[in-house]
């Protein structure tokens, strides 16, 4: 007679090292799961793979599989948000199945700014642009406000959740805020630009001010619409003045 244990008898599984900490969009599109090796390893052993307990994959050992892990598929329909339970089986010939004990993993595939755009390096068009105080957005930022700093607030934004992280860029550079709290999740994020960093940027008669937000998992909202600021004293319609060319000393007379 065969065996039939309920009881976990070899290791869990494992999905990739850079999807521990989740599971995002993009990982989720082609997510593998690796079974490690187990004693008594065989050709012909049926490897089953669990996800929530309903079916999802299986593979037939060849000698080539032996003593390394076999990744199995997940079909990414199975994945959905929330926290997923992985096992699987082993079926061998002359024994009952074998069980695996489970892994937990953490899915979340809701992007901050909401779905980003199907083209990369598109706008994200459900994040708002940043908002500032009116004079700086109709008259730009000035000499003494570049010594000053410059406030700024990030409107909240679909999906806000804890940990995310956002960076602004002001022209070319950029600046980490802190992650988002508890606290801070359905609020405005307040900012205040240092002078370094608007120094840092230079003077600049269009010069553009976005953010991007990067969540726990890894999703990415991509940037959102820019607001375009006049940064100095910049004045096009100013000309240099052309400097004098000295005058040719005149000979003496005799």
């Amino acid at each position: 007679m065969t065996r039939t244990s309920l009881i976990p008898e070899l290791t869990a599984p494992s999905v990739a090292p850079s999807q521990n900490n989740g599971i995002n969009l993009a990982a989720a599109a082609h997510l593998l799961v690796d079974v490690p090796p187990y004693p008594d390893m065989d050709t012909g052993d049926l490897i089953e793979l669990f996800w929530n307990n309903c079916y999802v994959a299986s593979h037939l050992l060849t000698a080539q599989d032996l003593a390394a892990p076999v990744s199995l598929r997940v079909p990414e329909s199975f994945i959905v948000s929330g926290s997923s339970r992985i096992h699987y089986r082993v079926m061998r010939v002359g024994h009952g199945p074998s069980l695996s004990a489970a892994a937990r993993v953490t899915v979340k595939l809701d992007c901050p700014g909401g779905q980003p755009p199907a083209v990369c390096g598109d706008e994200n068009q459900q994040l708002a642009p940043v908002t500032l105080p009116e004079t700086i957005r109709r008259q730009g930022v000035n000499a003494n406000q570049i010594k000053r700093g410059v406030p700024l607030t990030i409107e909240p934004y679909l999906n806000m959740a804890e940990g995310d992280a956002i960076t602004l860029r002001w022209g070319d550079v950029r600046m980490d805020l802190a992650r988002i709290t508890p606290a801070d999740v359905g609020q405005p994020i307040q900012v205040w630009v240092p002078p370094a960093i608007i120094t840092e940027a230079g003077e600049d008669l269009r010069l553009d001010v976005t953010y991007c937000i990067l969540d726990r998992v890894g999703n990415n909202s991509r940037w959102a619409p820019p607001r375009t600021l006049k940064i100095g004293c910049v004045n096009p319609y100013l000309k240099v003045p052309l400097k004098e060319t000295p005058k040719a000393a005149e000979p003496q007379k005799k």
